[in-house]
């Protein structure tokens, strides 16, 4: 991620258990275990957001290019009488 390599690592890790010492050094890590989950989860919500509000306005555009009321994707899926004809049969599907 940031070019370091295990040698590296091990050189850190070593220092860091002279400079904080056998005690402190558990308490760190797990700080710093729970300050990169509580980011990575900020993260992933925000990219579930931005997702969803992209979707909604790919949605409305395609309303708009169809000439329909916007309606999510949820709603096109659980509507039975939003039904295609199939052309195999010639009845609807």
């Amino acid at each position: 991620m940031f070019g370091i390599g295990f040698p590296e690592l091990v050189v850190i890790l070593i220092l860091a258990l002279l400079v904080l010492g056998p005690q402190r050094l558990p308490e760190l890590a797990r700080a710093i275990g729970r300050a990169v989950a509580e980011l990575k989860r900020a993260t992933q919500d925000l990219k579930d957001e931005m997702d969803a509000e992209i979707r909604k306005a790919d949605d409305a555009v395609q309303a708009k290019i169809h000439n329909e009321p916007p309606v999510s994707r949820e709603e096109k899926t659980a509507d039975p009488s939003r039904t295609t004809p199939d052309p195999t049969s010639g009845r609807m599907s």
